[in-house]
């Protein structure tokens, strides 16, 4: 651990926290699920936050896109009631330097639609500003005209369910090596639910499942973790063979632009 903290310290030297660079790298080992997942290296995934409810309940996942704001879906249905967790890995230990952050504001696109699930994004922004350390700092963000083509592998993470007949989410974080798939690709799968409003990743053996929404699809560009998708909805059984949908972040980031100007 001590060798591990030296890293995480030159790390931090390095990349003085730069977006989608954690000082703590990833380590990931090929294609496998979050159903069929592997437990993350801790706190490598340091935009990664725990949406919680007053009872410390977890629901959701988010990504830290800076220091004051988080972004999650919109089917979340966040409140200001609700706690923001920031640097966190293991839900059951007490021990971990995590920081849990009120919810000052939410915004949700307006034009979500919950049948169509089209445009699941939701703003929240942090009541007080998140402390950006070794363990918590933002992702890149994709910008209006990126492309991330079909094939490519990204990483999605999260604390959702396992196995979708699990009573309980797992403890520990989550992490799954997904190939994208091209719209074209996922209409194969689920047909004209598929908007270019989203984006699709797995049915390679592995899936997001129930408690991953909100949470990041990143890919690596330019040597950066970018924030591609918003882990939205897909297999009510989480079923590793069909892909899972994600709201396109390209599609989406104009809007989250101007409504972080504006507020």
């Amino acid at each position: 651990m001590a060798f591990l903290w030296i890293l995480s310290c030159l790390a931090f030297v390095s990349t003085a926290f730069g977006c989608g660079n954690p000082a703590i790298k990833p380590v990931i080992t090929g294609y496998s699920r979050i159903v069929n997942g592997e437990e993350a290296v801790p706190h490598s995934w340091p935009w990664q936050v725990s949406l919680q409810d007053y009872t410390g309940f977890h629901f959701c996942g988010g990504s830290l896109i800076n220091e004051n704001w988080v972004v999650t879906a919109a089917h979340c249905n966040v409140r200001t009631s609700h706690r923001v967790i920031l640097g966190e890995h293991n839900k059951a230990a007490n021990g971990e330097e995590i920081q849990v952050m009120k919810v000052g504001k939410v915004f949700k696109h307006p034009k979500y639609n919950q049948f169509t699930i089209n445009n699941d994004v939701l703003l929240i922004k942090l009541a007080s500003p998140a402390q950006i350390n070794p363990r918590v700092s933002p992702v890149c963000v994709a910008e209006t005209n990126d492309n991330f083509p079909g094939g490519m592998r990204c990483v999605t993470s999260g604390w959702g369910l396992t196995k979708h007949s699990n009573p309980s989410t797992p403890a520990l974080l989550q992490q799954a090596s997904l190939p994208l798939l091209s719209n074209t690709q996922c209409k194969q799968f689920w047909g004209n639910r598929i908007s270019d409003l989203m984006i699709c990743a797995g049915a390679s053996g592995a899936s997001s499942c129930m408690g991953d929404s909100g949470g990041p699809l990143v890919c690596e560009q330019a040597g950066a973790w970018t924030l591609v998708g918003i882990v939205s909805w897909g297999s009510g059984t989480c079923t590793p063979t069909m892909p899972g949908v994600y709201a396109r972040v390209t599609a989406l980031r104009s809007w989250m632009d101007q409504t972080m100007a504006a507020n």
